[in-house]
């Protein structure tokens, strides 16, 4: 559907005056109105399967199961034995169990894209998630297809309809995070729970990221793993009587969603979306960006400073002529960064939060922490010794070294709080992308007990790259200057396991609904010496990986 036909435009309402006392400010928070209201999507999209939030964190899930079944080499003959399996199970005697998750998995002795898999089930109305490890160096998972196999580095996941959804209006707690663990299990590595996390969830939630509450996660229904050399075809049924999901009413969700899969043939349409902008408006303007940075840069050459650094941001909202899809967006988008984490998060009756993001926030491995301090920006140069001499800038540049430093340290103090040994190598490196290089510093460590997880979260959510220094001054600053609401921009974006969890930084990111356009995030850290002009071009840069695949016809 082209932009300019029904439901074609983006509206804005202003919502009511904030009172900026502590930093003499005030503005108006916009809200884009993709489709329905808040309360409407929360409603639809918890009828649809169980939300795992609403039964008991304390007592344990019946059973957890992977069960694999013989390998074929067709995903049409993947199907078609998924398919029988799950009608058998249909027939059958349930589970002795009033709670639990069981995984059925088809290996398939064939590569495909699980992307381009997403993208055939276009038709499906249901929620869909992607996520994608980057390379080098991996971050994906080893784990056996079966006994016989070696290990096999898992690619990229997607996914389509929930086993299993976990949401709340309220932030992410405690026991929010243990009713995510009792449905998984280290004997089943691949049974995972995809998500995102808002970036400030005390602030209100505007209508265009109503859907996703305060946080989103879920297991995938239909799942399809992309492994190097080989695929794995899964379904998976959960259930809890506790909260009114029985395996009845799980397995007849399950069919309907494999009927869906047979319903139309798998063709994905392979073509570039460029288009023209018709409508290119940023919030805050230029004025408005010049203003919030003064104020911030006021405060923080202050003697004795409230902000040392704060990271200020930019929505940008986009209508394009021709209609683009979420998911071909993001194709795109791997292309322009192959050195980073793609992801694709859709509730129902929601827009897609979508992203290509270069920034780790931690990778656990059972008790080993894996992190990054990223921070500090130039774009690529266009020939090698041009690129050098930006490199040796940003290494010497003592304002990036400053705002980079903060981020590293805070990082540091933050696993030194949980872990028994922190090691940092290298200490200050640069980081190349396709169209950006940033200071970089690598972070290892080893949590006591694995259940610290939620603390390493909880503590390492927002980092100084995203929010500022002190944490809690900056969101503030953040929350009463910005006139829009993030969302789950710049929150923890990725997954749960039982051995494993990898979670990014959800930056260089986008809120896109198919036929009503989009909205494109980016942020710049604001430091003493910062420039407003020079920081508006940041966010030009950072902006315009997203932009690369539309052409835009007038200067906006």
């Amino acid at each position: 559907m082209a932009v300019g036909t029904r439901h074609s435009t983006v509206q804005f309402m202003e919502l009511e005056s904030l009172s900026l006392m502590k930093y003499g400010l005030s503005c108006r928070k916009q809200s884009v109105h993709f489709s329905n209201t808040c309360r409407q999507r929360y409603t639809q999209r918890c009828s649809m399967s169980m939300n795992g939030c609403q039964g008991d964190p304390t007592v344990p899930i019946g059973t957890v199961e992977t069960r694999s079944l013989p390998a074929v080499s067709s995903l049409s003959l993947a199907m078609e034995l998924l398919n029988s399996t799950i009608s058998d199970m249909i027939k059958s005697d349930h589970p002795p169990y009033d709670s639990g998750i069981i995984r059925l998995e088809v290996p398939i002795e064939a590569q495909f894209e699980a992307l381009e898999w997403l993208q055939a089930q276009n038709h499906l109305f249901l929620p869909r998630c992607f996520f994608s490890g980057r390379r080098p160096p991996t971050v994906a998972s080893e784990v056996c297809i079966n006994e016989t196999s070696s290990h096999t580095k898992l690619v990229s996941v997607a996914g389509v309809g929930s086993a299993v959804f976990f949401t709340h209006l309220r932030p992410f707690s405690l026991d929010d995070w243990r009713a995510i663990r009792r449905f998984l299990s280290k004997k089943c590595p691949l049974i995972r729970a995809y998500g995102a996390i808002r970036f400030d969830a005390t602030t209100n939630i505007a209508s265009e990221w109503s859907a996703f509450g305060s946080f989103y996660f879920m297991v995938p229904q239909v799942e399809f793993d992309e492994l190097e050399g080989r695929s794995i075809i899964a379904a998976t049924i959960a259930w809890d009587n506790a909260a009114s999901w029985t395996y009845q009413r799980a397995i007849d969700a399950l069919g309907a969603t494999i009927w869906q899969l047979f319903s139309v043939p798998m063709i994905v349409e392979k073509k570039i979306p460029h288009s023209h902008i018709v409508a290119n408006t940023h919030v805050p303007g230029k004025a408005s960006w010049d203003h919030a940075v003064k104020h911030a840069l006021q405060i923080i050459s202050r003697n004795d400073p409230v902000l040392i650094k704060v990271v200020l941001a930019r929505s940008t909202r986009v209508v394009t002529a021709a209609d683009i899809d979420p998911l071909t967006w993001l194709t795109c988008l791997k292309v322009e960064g192959q050195n980073a984490y793609q992801f694709c998060l859709q509730p129902p009756h929601s827009p897609a939060f979508i992203g290509n993001t270069p920034e780790q926030l931690f990778h656990r491995d059972r008790l080993s922490i894996s992190t990054e301090a990223l921070a500090g920006t130039r774009a690529r140069g266009g020939s090698e010794l041009l690129d050098l001499k930006i490199e040796q800038d940003l290494l010497s540049s003592a304002k990036d070294h400053n705002e980079f430093a903060i981020v590293r340290e805070w990082i540091r103090r933050r696993l030194e709080a949980v872990c028994s040994s922190v090691v940092i190598e290298p200490k200050k490196a640069v980081r190349k992308f396709r169209r950006v290089q940033h200071l970089n510093a690598q972070l290892r460590g080893r949590l006591q007990a694995e259940d610290d997880e939620f603390k390493i979260l909880s503590s390492m959510h927002p980092t100084p790259a995203v929010c500022g220094y002190p944490t809690e001054d900056a969101r503030t600053f953040i929350s009463e200057t910005e006139m829009f609401d993030r969302g789950m921009y710049a929150g923890p974006v990725g997954w749960f396991g039982g051995e494993e969890s990898e979670f990014a930084v959800g930056i260089r990111s986008a809120l896109v609904e198919k036929g009503l356009g989009a909205l494109i995030y980016a942020g710049t850290g604001i430091v003493e010496g910062s420039d407003s002009s020079l920081e508006w071009e940041e966010l030009e840069l950072k902006t315009s990986q997203h932009l690369s695949v539309v052409s835009c016809s007038s200067p906006n």
